[in-house]
């Protein structure tokens, strides 16, 4: 089981890479919203990992409010890009 959390670890990782790498050559500032949430849902995927090696339970609060945030974080841009139309 250890090396399944590493190998998705790892994955996680590889994604966030490629999505920093993809940010520079983002053209509109949509793009560049949706790299972000990409690295943010990455980076608490990667905490998630980091929660089950050690077995701590604690983060995992942590986690769920932080995925909240990033979810009302998410609303918020879209809200903003169609100019609070339905």
């Amino acid at each position: 089981m250890t090396i399944v959390i590493w190998i998705c670890i790892a994955l996680l990782a590889a994604s966030i890479v490629i999505g920093l790498v993809r940010a520079l050559t983002a053209i509109d500032m949509g793009s560049r919203a949706i790299i972000g949430d990409l690295v943010y849902f990455s980076a608490i995927g990667i905490l998630t990992c980091i929660a089950m090696l050690v077995d701590l339970s604690i983060i995992l609060d942590v986690i769920f409010l932080s995925s909240l945030l990033g979810i009302l974080a998410t609303v918020a841009l879209a809200r903003i890009q169609t100019r609070g139309h339905r």
